[in-house]
Parts: C-alpha cells; sequence; structure tokens
C-alpha cells in the first residue's frame, strides 16, 4: 500500500480467498471452482447490467455458455455454499443478542416463464405488477448485518399447474407455502445450524400469522413482529383492535426512546407497552402490545411481542428498530451484488444466482462491518460497502486486449446463436 492511505486491500482479497475458498469445497471440478470465484467477482463489478452475457465479457471468457451452465447444470451443491456464508458470517458477526429479521421483495419480470411470476404484490413498488417474491432473512447485530438465506415465494398458479413446475425445474414435492411459513423454514434453518440469536422481527405479514408466533413460541426466542392497526389483541378487559388500545393510554403509559441510528442519526418515537394474551401462539413467558407513537405525526405503528422472561420497553424497541437492517440489505444487495438482476427462468438457476448474490453481499457487509474506524483527526468517515467494492473493482478488475472487445462486439452482433435455458 502506498503511505498515507488506512485501508488494507490485501485484507479485503485475504478474507474473499477464505470465503470463495470455503465455498468451493462444494464445487465439483476445478474449472466450475475458478467460474464460480470470477463470477462473484463480476457481480460485485460496476457494470451497466449484470447478466450471464456481462458476467462472461468481463470475466474473459468466449461466449457465455459456461456461465450459464454454471448457473443451469454445473456439479455443485448451493444450499452447502449457502452454509459455509452462514458460519463465517457468524464467526465474524455472531453475537448471542443478534436478531433474525425476516422480509420478502419482488423482482419485476416480464411473461410468465420465470419461475414464481404472476402478478401479484411487490414490496418492493408497494404495487401489484408482474413479478418474482422471495423471502430473504438477514442476521443484525450492532457490529453489522447481512443477508443469509432465502426462500422463493410459488403461488398457487404455479403449485397448481405441474406441467409449469416441470418446465422450471421445480423439484417433486415442493408445495405451495405462504410467505410467513416460508419465514419458519428460513428461522428454523438457521437456528438449526446453531446460528447464536435471541429475537426475530419482521413486519406485518409475519405478525399476523399465528402458526408463526407459536413456532417461535415453542422455540422459546423472543419476537417483536408488526401487526396492522385493526389487528384484534386480547387483554384483561376482552378483545380490542390495537389502535383501539392505543387511544386509551394515558400520557404517562410512554416513554420516548430510539430506534437506533439510522441515515439522519437517532430514530426517536414515543414507545408504550400493554400485557395480552395471545391464546393461539400459547401460554407462558409474556405476551405483549408495543406500541410506537410518531412524535410529530402522532401516527402509530404495532408489534405483538413475546418473550419468555420480563424484558425492558427498551429491549423490545431495540429489536423492533433491526427491522430496518433488512430493508437496507435489500437496497445494498441489488446496488451492489446484483441480487435482482438474474436474467433466469429456472428453479436451480434462480437459487444459485441468488446465493452468489447473498456471498458477494455478506462479504462486503463482513469487509464494512470489521474495517478499524478511522483516527479521530483523520476527518474520514468509515468506509462503507459502497466505497470497498468500488475500490476492490480496481484491485481485481481484469485486463483485457482490444481484440477480446471486438470478439464480443461480433458475438453480441450475431443473430444465431446457441442458447441455454437457464
Amino acid at each position: 500500500m502506498a503511505a498515507g492511505h488506512s485501508v488494507d486491500p490485501d485484507r479485503w482479497l485475504a478474507e474473499a480467498d477464505e470465503l470463495l475458498g470455503r465455498a468451493g469445497r462444494h464445487v465439483g471440478r476445478v474449472e466450475p471452482r475458478k467460474r464460480l470465484r470470477r463470477f462473484v467477482f463480476a457481480m460485485m463489478a460496476p457494470l451497466p447490467r449484470v447478466n450471464c452475457w456481462s458476467i462472461a465479457e468481463y470475466a474473459g471468457e468466449a461466449s457465455p455458455r459456461a456461465m450459464q451452465r454454471l448457473l443451469s447444470s454445473a456439479a455443485w451443491d448451493q444450499d452447502a455454499v449457502l452454509g459455509e456464508v452462514r458460519d463465517w458470517v457468524i464467526e465474524r458477526l455472531g453475537a448471542p443478542d443478534a436478531t433474525l429479521v425476516i422480509d420478502e421483495t419482488g423482482d419485476q419480470k416480464k411473461g410468465t416463464a420465470t419461475v414464481g411470476t404472476q402478478r401479484q404484490y411487490s414490496g418492493t413498488t408497494a404495487r401489484i405488477e408482474n413479478c418474482q417474491v422471495a423471502v430473504y432473512l438477514a442476521y443484525t447485530t450492532d457490529q453489522g448485518h447481512s443477508l443469509l438465506d432465502r426462500c422463493l415465494y410459488l403461488p398457487k398458479s404455479w403449485t397448481s399447474d405441474p406441467q409449469r413446475l416441470e418446465a422450471a425445474g421445480v423439484p417433486n414435492g415442493v408445495a405451495f407455502a405462504t410467505k410467513p411459513a416460508l419465514a419458519r423454514e428460513l428461522i428454523e434453518r438457521t437456528l438449526d445450524a446453531g446460528v447464536p440469536a435471541c429475537s426475530v422481527t419482521g413486519d406485518e405479514v409475519y405478525g399476523n400469522d399465528p402458526k408463526l408466533r407459536k413456532a417461535l413460541h415453542q422455540r422459546a426466542i423472543t419476537y417483536v413482529l408488526a401487526v396492522a392497526k385493526t389487528h384484534e389483541i386480547t387483554t384483561g378487559i376482552g378483545p380490542r383492535k390495537a389502535v383501539e388500545l392505543a387511544v386509551r393510554l394515558k400520557p404517562a403509559a410512554w416513554k420516548r426512546l430510539s430506534a437506533g441510528k439510522g441515515a439522519k442519526g437517532e430514530r426517536w418515537y414515543d414507545w408504550a407497552v400493554i400485557d395480552t394474551i395471545d391464546p393461539a401462539a400459547g401460554p407462558g413467558g409474556h405476551h405483549m402490545l408495543l406500541i410506537r407513537r410518531n412524535i410529530k405525526t402522532g401516527e402509530y405503528a404495532f408489534y405483538r411481542a413475546w418473550s419468555p422472561q420480563s424484558v425492558p420497553v427498551r429491549t423490545l424497541v431495540k429489536i423492533a428498530g433491526r427491522r430496518w437492517s433488512i430493508e437496507e440489505s435489500f437496497a445494498s444487495g441489488k446496488e451492489l451484488a446484483a441480487l435482482d438482476e438474474h436474467q433466469v427462468r429456472t428453479w436451480t438457476s434462480w437459487n444459485r444466482w441468488t446465493a452468489l448474490a447473498i456471498l458477494a453481499h455478506a462479504l462486503l457487509s463482513v469487509l464494512a462491518a470489521t474495517e478499524p474506524p478511522p483516527a479521530p483527526a483523520s476527518g474520514l468517515i468509515r468506509l462503507t460497502r459502497n466505497e470497498i467494492r468500488r475500490l476492490l473493482a480496481h484491485v481485481l478488475q481484469p485486463v483485457h486486449d482490444v481484440l477480446h472487445a471486438l470478439h464480443w462486439s461480433t458475438w453480441r452482433r450475431t443473430t444465431v446463436k446457441p442458447m441455454e435455458v437457464v
């Protein structure tokens, strides 16, 4: 490194080698193992569009076919690769007071052949559109956060059509599952792997589901899950809508607490807690309704909460405040690791693309979280994922001669090409 610079790309490359080396254990042959490494680096490159064509050109391949095969038919285990990513993240960010955050995101698609695609609600755009939806799990601690796992949501229009499932390569036995059911699968898979975490949070889709609440109750893991203002809550006075309970509270019931730092500093709200009953989740522990009130507008937000032991309001607020981390992970994963740029149609290719995007996102997330802070006198802010990705792009960028560029120009302009369905 040149004198006077505080960053250490050598450390970043060593971490990348460690993670990709562990992922490579689950790739059958040497060439696909090397190609997977180049694929991941290209996903983080500042390409105008990220797909098998642009990745192959960036990586120095003569055509996209080998990169397409890496996604569609090469011998490697994407679930085992994600297991390595999970373990690597936990070794660096793991903490006993970590929170598992669940949420879904939608990716716009054209046509009807891409696995899971139909007209449905997309949280990304907050409207109904032709899209593909998946549920993700993020791991969040005070030190940092990263995506860890995902499940693709298959609507009933897909699971009720065997020919459509077969055409998209969906394995036999995959049946319809609601988004909360997919969230349960992700949470159970993560906890069964021994990941340290003490709480779960998510939005209204998950808070409204009694089966998810019951599953978390049985696991004895604290949860703070959002619910609608019309959600029915049972207390000592009987069932009431959440908002009806909020407006009955006296001024002394509210505490002003921060939900954590956001882009503009501490996020201050007024908070209150009411003891509740939740027969659907099960007896024992402490069932609560956590209420958030906007200081300026007075707008309410509501959370069903449960903990096996009594916990202070501040703890519940901290868990609720961590929900933003998965929204930030979606934004950074799509911007920096091509999470949403998959132009693939089949089940296997989607699962492999998202696994590699999560790997790339985890690498950037951990590097940013573990980067030593700059000296106070330097006047510098901490390195972000964006800046690390920018610097890594210069370190990793392959050098190609003009013949390579001309070859790809010819390839793009050729009217008839051998294509693979990925």
